[in-house]
């Protein structure tokens, strides 16, 4: 789930395509935008507080067979909500889970390797080596 919320609700679709026995399905949930309290610690043990609030979107799908899947995203993208819901009911069936992995989730996982693979390229292209030389005290 981590990879598809990686990916734009464009990729899944286009990715959704290459599947050919996508069973019937209909939204359990419809999605919906809402919001979460954020809780942190300063210094990761501290006193928890309220730092602010995130818009969240969350979508329920439940295929013919009767499995449901879940999709929750941060933002507003009501769509990707939906299809990520519908991702992990087909994920959760033997009969899809190879599928979705082999044609959906690979290549959202290579893509995004190759994106932090580039970030870390450009990044390290930046990196500035600092010494210190030693001074006599006589």
């Amino acid at each position: 789930m981590a990879m598809l919320v990686e990916a734009s609700a464009e990729d899944i679709v286009s990715l959704l395509q290459t599947m050919s026995d996508i069973p019937d399905h209909h939204e359990l949930r419809v999605a919906e935008n809402g919001l979460v309290m954020l809780r942190a610690r300063i210094g990761g043990d501290g006193a928890p507080f309220n730092l602010g609030e995130a818009t969240v979107t969350r979508a329920a799908i439940r295929l013919a067979g009767g499995t449901v899947g879940f999709g929750y995203v941060l933002g507003r993208d009501k769509e990707k909500a939906r299809l990520i819901a519908l991702c992990d009911a087909l994920i959760q069936t033997p009969a899809h889970a190879e599928v979705v992995e082999a044609h959906i989730v690979a290549p959202i996982r290579a893509r995004v390797a190759a994106a932090r693979a580039a970030a870390a390229r450009e990044t390290a292209a930046t990196k500035v080596e600092f010494f210190t030389l030693v001074r006599g005290e006589g």
